[in-house]
């Protein structure tokens, strides 16, 4: 069996130091010995999806793929795939978390690396929406598949469905997405479905609305794609007013993960997106974070610190059940 690239010891250690990708050995692995993902996927140790608190923290990294690689401020941040893998390392290594979301160029580092043992792992299913692009709202299913996830025992999808009124796109994705929630339900795997009514600004740019009305209606959407809800979550973004997130989420029964989002550059900013968030995790159907750049590519560069704050967070309501 071909043995994996290490992480320096220090990622599995009770310090914040980050480790360090071996980024050639990486490349050697992955030129001479191909078959190396599937035997770490196969030997990959799994857990279930939740424990007893019924709590979920997964740090989110499938942004690349749409092309989407902004963060902090920085256009580019997330276009080094030796800094991302470091960091999600890192955020993988630290108390309550729970597991990564990405899709599978950065998960197969990932097993590579040794760095899922024991954790949750979702497959991003449908990346061909690519950011900027006049297809955007045609929002195919390029990555992960049904028999993907099941074949390499990951633990649960994730599909994003953006729908615009007026944009005829949007229909494909919605019986693209509806047949993935049949699927997924075939093999009894989660799906989650990060919802969003959208629309294109002046400018062109495709926006999504934030509005306690548009979030309701995209739930209510979200909620009845496929022959069965049983396996079906919902990724569910924070309202521009958070006071609105319980009338909200009275939308629907199906259990839910906050999406985070970019909290933005400042201190301020994210300080403001923990508040959120905390407000939003008191309600009953929402059952943890999917975060990615707010933790991964934090204001004052300190993933561990981001982590551990997102960590807390759902330590707190778990103690007050």
């Amino acid at each position: 069996m071909t043995q994996g690239v290490p992480v320096a010891a220090q990622r599995r250690s009770a310090t914040a130091v980050r480790p360090r990708v071996d980024v050639s050995a990486l490349v050697h692995l992955r030129t001479r010995h191909p078959e190396a993902v599937a035997e770490a996927a196969a030997r990959r140790v799994r857990r279930p999806l939740l424990r007893a608190s019924e709590r979920l923290l997964i740090v989110a990294a499938d942004h690349p793929a749409r092309g989407a690689l902004g963060a902090g401020g920085r256009e580019f941040a997330m276009a080094n795939r030796a800094d991302l893998l470091e960091r999600l390392c890192l955020a993988l290594s630290r108390p309550g978390v729970d597991g990564v979301l990405a899709t599978a160029d950065i998960l197969d580092d990932l097993l590579l690396l040794g760095a899922l043992d024991g954790k949750v792992v979702m497959g991003s299913m449908n990346r061909g929406g690519l950011q900027g692009a006049s297809f955007e709202l045609d929002d195919r299913f390029t990555g992960h598949r049904p028999q993907d996830i099941e074949r390499l025992r990951f633990d649960a999808g994730k599909l994003l469905l953006r729908v615009d009124y007026s944009d005829p796109g949007s229909l494909t994705t919605l019986e693209s997405a509806a047949r993935a929630v049949d699927a997924m339900a075939e093999r009894q795997l989660p799906l989650f479905i990060e919802p969003f009514l959208s629309r294109r600004g002046p400018d062109g740019r495709l926006r999504n609305d934030l509005s306690a009305e548009a979030v309701t209606r995209s739930l209510a959407i979200a909620s009845g794609l496929g022959g069965t809800s049983a396996y079906t979550w919902l990724k569910v973004p924070v309202t521009e007013h958070p006071e609105d997130m319980a009338e909200v989420m009275a939308t629907t029964t199906l259990p839910a993960v906050l999406l985070g989002g970019e909290a933005g550059g400042t201190a301020q900013e994210q300080a403001a997106a923990y508040e959120k968030w905390r407000g939003a995790l008191q309600l009953p159907t929402v059952r943890g974070l999917v975060v990615g750049r707010s933790l991964l590519y934090p204001a004052d560069g300190d993933v561990a610190a981001a982590v551990d704050t997102a960590a807390g967070l759902l330590g707190e309501q778990h103690d007050d059940q």
